[in-house]
């Protein structure tokens, strides 16, 4: 104990009077009291200067995709090949470079998607 006093001491620079009283502190802290706490404003102040200012998050724009002629290509021939092979009550390009769905006349519904992977 004398030795923890003394560090106390050399390394706070400070009497012996003091290193008790904050061996003392310590140990009511450690049993959970709370010697130092915060007045409302102090709380306040805290949090306000732990707190980060964000920028202003910018819309992001939306990027315009360019047509893939090739897949529109395969859509076309692939809904003429449909329409020639199938009985077909209808026949609709959801999307464009997609997927095409139909029915046929007996109520039957097909989807075809396309997909063109990258690797």
């Amino acid at each position: 104990m004398e030795e923890r006093i003394t560090q106390i001491m050399k390394s706070l620079e400070c009497t012996r009077e003091e290193a008790l009283e904050i061996l003392a502190d310590d140990e009511a802290i450690e049993k959970g009291e709370k010697l130092f706490e915060l007045t409302e404003e102090q709380k306040k102040t805290s949090k306000q200067a732990r707190s980060v200012d964000r920028k202003p998050s910018e819309k992001k724009v939306k990027r315009e995709r360019k047509p893939d002629e090739e897949k529109r290509e395969i859509i076309s021939a692939l809904e003429e090949t449909v329409i020639d092979t199938c009985d077909c009550a209808s026949i609709e390009i959801t999307n464009v470079e997609r997927q095409i769905d139909w029915t046929t006349s007996d109520g039957r519904r097909f989807r075809i998607v396309l997909s063109c992977p990258r690797k």
